[in-house]
């Protein structure tokens, strides 16, 4: 088994191969490289379904001997100080590194026929092997050091990968907003690591727990210095892993192309943050300020995200929203110490939200060659409805991921998000109250998603192209989308006019693009992909692509078993159980996993009815069971006319508002950071120009002058300048004996 252990280190170095050969292929023979682009998927997946295989039997070894395995040689020794690097196995490092190549491997697969069009194939591939490189050297990292630059390169290559298509200016602009929103959090990181050096003289993780712990039990640090430490370790995480208030980057970076977002929401980036706040839990477990703080922003983030979900019309954006809200459930278990729950539900969240953004690329890639559609319209919802009978197969993955997300038995949210909300209610009914609210809006907001854009009630028809220019249409939405002109026993519906889109709910109304007016045109080639194939319907998309979609409803299906009940008296989280003792004796030696049967369902039963009621009303709002003005006939009964009617407009409208606007805060950092900053840089500018610049170039003036003023006096006669002299001195002699 040591044996085993020792060649952990080439986890990280594996994937490797692929991106430097590109480069050497791309200098020496260009076009023989460029040529045969598409030979290169297969060693990518290769290499990394070596790495895979390994993590697989390290986590074996594991469950079965329940061991913590770290091998570290010196890089540096100077003095007392000595740098190691090394690589530490451990339940954490087996999880993430299974989970980063599982849906690495099935990104990689994806992308060969999603990419294939694409000019920058090579390049994506490139970035692809050393993103993954660069997590599982993240993730297997001995030491803080070590951590942090692979945390760096983490962050460099998502910059990368969501800057894919640098020529638009909405990715460029993306891709610097999630580098400079993570270098706030890096800083912190930063910082963090090195003020607990200072206290404790060690990165190594092993050390660095154990003298932190003997300093907090014995009061030889400044507790108050400690916490400052600790907050800056946690900034880090904040911002990679998107929660507030460092998430804005997230939804923005949906610009890269849809396997990016898969592999960046499941799997690398906004894990990393996740991984290191578990990583240090040891450390934060004996400060209950920063344990209040992880779940406080957890909880928030939870909220957040689920309420900034509900308005949005891009399915991406939906999904990035969403991505953030469950990772705050993940973040919140780990501030109430469920460090299991947690890793539970990383890896059943991953794997459903993997699902999930490769379905919505399917979908977005079968939109994008239909006619008359552009491609900044196929991941809008509003030009979307009725896609089930064109694109079965995805409608079917996509459902049972958008199942599982909103935590529907048997499927694997269930279970982890199940646990978290129970452990919820033990630490904080406030938060336990919030925690299932957001569950129920989860399931709204997603069914929401699922019906616009598979079932919907949007009125879209695909006509087949008969050279002839077809007639505009408008789609109906509760939430002030783009409305049609609808009569049905003589009731006008909604009209829309003058480019403005009205509400069911209230006769406020929001501009709308000029575009949506004429949606049919004649067939065109599309960009995005480069393809010269046009459909006149949706179309399924090819082999390549559908098969990660099914792999991963097989994992959406049964990894939830991980954590499934087992046994007559508790519940047994067996293989879970097995796999993260270690860890789980580290933080809690004396911890049981223990559930009552009839607790477990009873608070099951309480959580589906709180799924299954924002299914209902998922269902009344946009699903297809009640024509438009049945809905609106439904709603009016409900909420009837009158002032209560006046009430329930202004509610909605605040809500929409809210969530439409992505919670204001986009434009709070608008207006207080950049604004703010640019006239501080302004203001910094005028004075060095005008004050510092200005005394300067005075003083040169000055002496310009006096230095004509007095070529004009000096004549060369001494006569004069004795003369001046004498005057001189005759005056200052005068100003002596008066005063």
């Amino acid at each position: 088994m040591e044996h085993t252990y020792q060649y952990a280190w080439i986890i990280p170095l594996l994937p490797l191969p692929v991106p430097m050969l590109i480069g050497m292929g791309l200098l020496l023979v260009p076009t023989a490289t460029k040529n045969l682009r598409r030979m290169w998927t297969f060693p990518s997946v290769l290499l990394l379904s070596i790495v895979m295989i390994f993590s697989v039997d390290l986590s074996i070894q594991q469950i079965n001997g329940s061991s913590i395995y770290q091998y570290v040689w010196s890089w540096t020794i100077n003095n007392d100080f000595s740098l190691e690097f090394g690589h530490l196995i451990d339940p954490l490092t087996s999880i993430m590194s299974i989970l980063i190549t599982t849906v690495g491997i099935m990104v990689l697969i994806y992308s060969d026929n999603y990419m294939f069009h694409d000019q920058g194939y090579l390049r994506f591939f490139t970035y692809m092997s050393f993103s993954n490189a660069s997590m599982l050297g993240l993730v297997t990292s001995s030491n803080l050091i070590q951590i942090y630059i692979f945390w760096e390169l983490v962050g460099m290559c998502s910059y990368l990968l969501i800057g894919f298509w640098f020529t638009r200016p909405i990715a460029a602009n993306a891709c610097q907003k999630a580098f400079v929103t993570n270098r706030v959090g890096d800083f912190g990181l930063l910082l963090g690591i090195l003020g607990l050096y200072w206290i404790t003289g060690s990165f190594e993780f092993r050390d660095l727990f154990e003298i932190f712990n003997n300093l907090i039990n014995n009061n030889g640090v400044n507790f108050l210095f400690v916490i400052l430490c600790a907050s800056f370790l946690f900034v880090g995480a904040v911002a990679k892993s998107a929660q507030f208030p460092l998430h804005v980057w997230l939804p923005d970076a949906m610009e890269g192309p849809t396997p990016i977002s898969a592999l960046i929401h499941a799997a690398t980036m906004v894990a990393a943050g996740i991984f290191l706040v578990a990583r240090l839990l040891p450390l934060f477990t004996v400060i209950p300020y920063i344990m209040y703080l992880i779940s406080l922003i957890g909880i928030i983030t939870v909220l957040l995200g689920a309420t900034l979900a509900l308005a949005q019309k891009d399915i991406k954006r939906s999904l990035a929203y969403s991505t953030m809200s469950q990772l705050g459930y993940t973040m919140l278990a780990l501030g109430m110490g469920s460090y299991r729950a947690a890793l539970f539900h990383l890896i059943t969240h991953a794997y459903s939200k993997a699902l999930l953004f490769l379905g919505s690329g399917s979908i977005i890639h079968s939109m994008e060659t239909v006619v008359g559609y552009s491609p900044e319209k196929s991941q809008n919802m509003v030009f979307m409805g009725g896609l089930k009978k064109y694109v079965p197969i995805t409608k079917n993955a996509f459902f049972l991921g958008t199942l599982s997300l909103c935590g529907i038995p048997p499927f694997a949210c269930f279970w982890s998000k199940d646990e978290i909300l129970n452990d919820s209610w033990l630490y904080s009914p406030i938060f336990a109250i919030i925690a299932c609210y957001t569950a129920g809006l989860t399931t709204f907001y997603m069914f929401r998603v699922y019906l616009l854009t598979f079932e919907g009630h949007l009125n879209v028809h695909f006509q087949k192209y008969n050279g002839k220019k077809n007639s505009s249409f408008y789609s109906i939405s509760i939430w002030g989308k783009e409305e049609t002109k609808m009569i049905k026993k003589n009731f006008r519906l909604s009209t829309i006019n003058n480019n403005q889109r009205d509400s069911f709910f209230s006769k406020k109304t929001y501009p709308i693009d000029g575009n949506v007016r004429s949606m049919p045109r004649p067939l065109i080639t599309n960009t995005h992909f480069g393809s010269k194939k046009t459909f006149p319907y949706p179309h399924e998309s090819d082999n390549t692509m559908l098969l990660p979609l099914l792999i991963l409803v097989l994992f959406t299906l049964f990894v939830g078993f991980l954590g499934i009940p087992f046994g007559q008296g508790g519940m047994d989280l067996d293989i879970l159980s097995k796999w993260l003792t270690p860890s789980i004796n580290l933080l809690h030696p004396n911890s049981s996993n223990s559930v009552n049967w009839y607790e477990f369902v009873t608070n099951a039963i309480f959580s589906l009815s709180i799924v299954y009621f924002g299914i209902f009303i998922a269902l009344l709002l946009y699903g297809p069971v009640y024509s438009s003005f049945q809905k609106f006939e439904l709603i009016n009964s409900i909420v009837k006319m009158g002032p209560k009617r006046i009430f329930w407009d202004k509610i909605i409208n605040i809500i929409y508002s809210w969530s439409y606007n992505c919670g204001y805060i986009d434009f709070f950092y608008l207006t207080t950071f950049l604004s703010g900053i640019r006239g501080l840089a302004e203001l910094i500018y005028f004075f060095d120009r005008r004050v510092i610049d200005g005394i300067t170039n005075g003083i040169g003036v000055t002496s310009f002058f006096v230095g004509e003023g007095v070529k004009y006096i000096g004549n060369g006669r001494i006569s004069s300048y004795i003369f001046l002299y004498l005057s001189y001195v005759l005056i200052f002699l005068l100003i002596y004996y008066l005063n």
